[in-house]
């Protein structure tokens, strides 16, 4: 009788030990909280950022999470708003998230990355202001190319394949649009391009009749537009409206979808440097704007593209440390070099550098008919010196 009962004793003990390993940390999942603009002038941006968060998530919890842990995501409501951005992001840093997804837009960022410095706690974030990094904040990575990086190729494009001398400017007045506006003023005087118009517009403005009449009035080469969605969707209608007939040139927000939805026509024929869109002749990009489309029942636009990048990122650094800790997640991503064929949620070879900016190809597209055409595959800036 001794045999079988140490047969059983050992049993009981199997399982007890096996329950104990079940209720250990590891097993808990990593809670991820995004700070998004789900209402407010930016809901088209933070829904389509969180958007491509929650896909990238789901893809990483069905191939076993991060370090065997899977990802549990909450996503908050900033209501655009950067009072509520920054209580948000401490709300997140009390309930012990190792990472903060977002906000999009760089007013909401400037103050609710404050908190996460504070904390120590790493924040992917949508925003390009130039400012953002700027500050010297160790905890803050971008999932999109600064103004630093982008301005310096639209000024190329507007010199080299427009042969434009002299441009009028029309920018929306917030942190985002004043920070755009800055950087391509810098490159058009070291391009020796004169501005002719140089034209203030605020966030949520409906009427752009004076502001297009302005730059019509300046005689200048070309239009340089860089405002919020809804916003550069007026001033194009407003365009086609005044028969405004120079070359009207952007940056990514004003080649995306809900843009062209909205203006309608009044798109077609514009230019744009954008740093990602679904419209890149890459099989790997083309793959995920399906599952995105299959998902959401939209197109994915480069918000869509800024979350769903920045979460696989982030778990390519999980991985690279091999533990959940912020710190180091900090510290491994300076510098980082993140392959897409390692991981292809990337979409594309990414380096970041000491600052949290990063560096990878990026497109000069034209709106025809409707739709983003890739006409320029730009390479990375380091490669391209």
């Amino acid at each position: 009788m001794l045999q079988p009962l140490r047969l059983v004793a050992a049993g009981v003990a199997f399982a007890a030990m096996h329950t104990l390993t079940a209720a250990q940390p590891a097993a808990q999942p990593v809670p991820i909280i995004g700070l998004v603009e789900l209402s407010g002038t930016g809901a088209t941006a933070g829904t389509n950022y969180n958007n491509g968060v929650k896909l990238a998530i789901s893809e990483i919890n069905a191939a076993g999470g991060v370090l065997g842990r899977k990802i549990s995501y909450s996503a908050w409501d900033t209501q655009s708003n950067p009072g509520i951005a920054k209580s948000l992001a401490t709300k997140a840093i009390d309930q012990g998230a190792p990472l903060v997804m977002g906000p999009v837009f760089s007013g909401s960022i400037l103050v609710s990355m404050a908190e996460t410095r504070r904390a120590e706690v790493p924040n992917v974030i949508g925003g390009e202001a130039a400012a953002i990094t700027q500050q010297g904040n160790p905890y803050v990575f971008r999932s999109s190319f600064t103004q630093a990086a982008a301005m310096p190729k639209v000024v190329r494009y507007i010199r080299d394949s427009v042969k434009a001398r002299s441009v009028a400017i029309i920018y929306v007045n917030n942190d985002f649009g004043k920070g755009g506006r800055d950087m391509v003023l810098k490159e058009l005087q070291a391009a020796d391009i004169k501005v002719l118009a140089d034209i203030s517009t605020e966030a949520g403005q409906l009427d752009f009749s004076s502001a297009v009449l302005k730059a019509k009035q300046s005689g200048a080469d070309a239009l340089f537009v860089y405002s919020n969605e809804e916003e550069s969707a007026r001033v194009l209608k407003e365009v086609r409206k005044q028969g405004y007939d120079k070359p009207v040139i952007g940056e990514t927000t004003l080649a995306n979808d809900k843009v062209i939805e909205l203006a309608g026509e009044a798109a077609n024929g514009v230019v744009a440097h954008v740093g990602l869109t679904p419209d890149a002749p890459n099989p790997t990009v083309q793959a995920f704007a399906k599952r995105y489309l299959d998902e959401y029942k939209s197109k994915a636009d480069h918000n869509a593209m800024k979350g769903y990048t920045g979460m696989h990122a982030a778990k390519a650094i999980f991985d690279k440390i091999g533990k959940i800790d912020s710190k180091a997640f900090a510290a491994a991503m300076h510098g980082a070099s993140i392959s897409a064929k390692q991981y292809p949620g990337v979409l594309f070879d990414v380096k970041y550098d000491d600052k949290g900016d990063l560096d990878r190809e990026s497109f000069i597209v034209k709106i025809v008919n409707g739709k983003a055409q890739v006409i320029e595959t730009l390479k990375p800036a380091a490669a391209a010196r």
